[in-house]
């Protein structure tokens, strides 16, 4: 007998960033198949009109651009047509495993400006439409690296941090308006997402706790399970909780 799919967002309206690949397409694939309108986001227009073509038979709109200028922001909230139930803040870039002793600035900047300030500025247009709403699901991606020091380079373990407290931060100060905020902390995931270690004091120290220590890499959809979970009406009195996805790498 097939599996009926779950329907948890029929009549929902979900804004998915990092659409085109990955946990983010996975994102995007599940909510659609469960009924939501999906305004997908992405920098490359060409993954976008693949998975366009992917979910042609579902309710889905595309915005390429980058999510750190602020007209694609607009344009974003512009498609949602003054609902949003679900924010899925996915977009994310590494750091090349560089510590703070060899990071260059622009580095630093892109890192900082993709994975925290982009996070921070859309979700910032999207709570009057939420709070209009008296309700909305807010879910953010941090890291493994965002719960240890020992994952990644330091602009990525730094804006990581920074997203489990602006997770928390804005779960409190909204949480009485009907708006729960969580994030997932992943850990290794097979994904697009270009990691190379470039530097040699990461291959010294980071790679070996990888090799001894991490579970075996998750799948895409995996994550996106449980960031569909959260932002269900199954996960209503979560908030503010950092759930770790990670195999359970946090436990050793």
């Amino acid at each position: 007998m097939t599996q009926k799919t779950q329907q948890r967002f029929l009549g929902k309206t979900a804004v998915i960033t990092g659409a085109g690949s990955g946990i983010g397409e996975a994102t995007a694939t599940l909510f659609a198949q469960e009924g939501a309108k999906v305004i997908a986001c992405d920098i490359s227009q060409a993954r976008l009109d693949a998975l366009s073509r992917t979910l042609e038979a579902y309710d889905i709109k595309t915005c390429a651009g980058d999510v750190c200028n602020g007209k694609v922001i607009e344009e974003i909230v512009k498609m949602a047509q003054e609902r949003i139930d679900v924010l899925a803040n996915i977009a994310g870039i590494m750091d090349r495993f560089l510590s703070v002793g060899e990071i260059d600035d622009s580095t630093w900047d892109k890192v900082i400006a993709v994975n925290l300030t982009a996070v921070m500025k859309l979700t910032r247009a999207t709570l009057p439409i939420m709070l209009e709403a008296g309700h909305g699901s807010i879910v953010n991606v941090s890291s493994e690296a965002g719960l240890r020091g020992s994952v990644a380079g330091a602009a990525y373990t730094a804006s990581k941090w920074a997203i489990n407290g602006l997770t928390k931060n804005t779960a409190f100060f909204y949480g009485d308006k009907g708006i729960r905020v969580n994030a997932v902390a992943p850990g290794a995931v097979k994904t697009s997402i270009e990691a190379p270690m470039e530097s040699n004091l990461s291959i010294n120290r980071i790679e070996p706790l990888m090799k001894a220590l991490m579970p075996p890499t998750a799948e895409a959809i995996e994550i996106a399970q449980a960031i569909a979970w959260l932002s269900s009406d199954e996960a209503k009195n979560i908030n503010g909780v950092i759930l770790p996805s990670d195999g359970g790498w946090g436990a050793v």
